[in-house]
């Protein structure tokens, strides 16, 4: 059963076509990996499917329900979570009260107010405990290494409960140790159903992670199968080395 479906999706900025006719499908509870050559439309195509860019033409539906050019916050609402290739933290807030704004993108009350529950704080907790940061939960979330603050990233997606995350180069400039632990993160999650979608370069991360690999050419799709056809195919070589 197909999550995301995206049907013939151009977006282009002056004469720079960044999708061209873009057709995907992400199955409901698979690991689906993205890959391509720079500059070949994979952050514009997550870009669309989230809101934060309008297509010029095409569709984008999500679970059956149309989302094309829908705002960020109505996407999001229906359980689509995105990180980015640049984290989007709050560094002077402490990795706790990152937490706790996004139980207020989730559940609308007063920013920084008092929590509305232990509930809440303890849920907070868990994930903080799940991802691996558990024991930071006190410290400004600027003083984060790069790789533990795509880890709150990831927290802060997490609890609002999605059907489905869309990572952005997750693994891009973290050190070996949490590539392996974000991974099984992932992993685990995928094993109680959660749907991902990965951008990513790191090609041991995407093979090792995914169930099917769709790979991107000058802004649609060129190929895709599971990891073993994609390395195979000379055409995926072709498009990285140029022709």
């Amino acid at each position: 059963m197909s999550l995301i479906e995206v049907h013939e999706v151009s977006k282009a900025y002056g004469g720079i076509h960044a999708l061209d006719a873009c057709s995907i499908t992400v199955e409901k509870g698979s690991i689906t990996g993205l890959i391509g050559p720079n500059g070949s439309g994979k952050t514009t195509l997550f870009n669309v499917i989230t809101g934060y860019e309008r297509v010029d033409s095409g569709s984008i539906t999500f679970d059956g329900k149309p989302i094309t050019n829908a705002h960020p916050d109505d996407v999001f609402a229906l359980g689509v979570g995105r990180t980015f290739q640049l984290t989007r933290i709050f560094p002077r807030l402490t990795v706790m009260e990152n937490m706790h704004v996004a139980m207020q993108r989730k559940g609308l009350r007063a920013l920084l107010g008092r929590w509305s529950s232990s509930h809440e704080q303890e849920r907070a907790r868990e994930l903080l405990n799940f991802v691996g940061i558990a024991h930071l939960q006190d410290l400004p979330a600027g003083n984060l290494s790069y790789g533990q603050r795509k880890l709150l990233e990831f927290a802060f997606i997490l609890i609002a409960d999605p059907q489905v995350i869309l990572l952005d180069e997750p693994a891009g400039g973290i050190n070996p140790t949490l590539i392996q632990q974000l991974a099984g993160r992932i992993k685990s999650l995928n094993e109680l159903g959660l749907t991902f979608l990965v951008v990513e370069h790191n090609m041991e991360f995407v093979m090792n992670l995914c169930h099917k690999v769709m790979v991107m050419h000058r802004g649609s799709r060129l190929t895709e199968g599971t990891p073993a056809e994609v390395r195979a195919n000379p055409a995926v070589l072709e498009a990285y080395l140029g022709e």
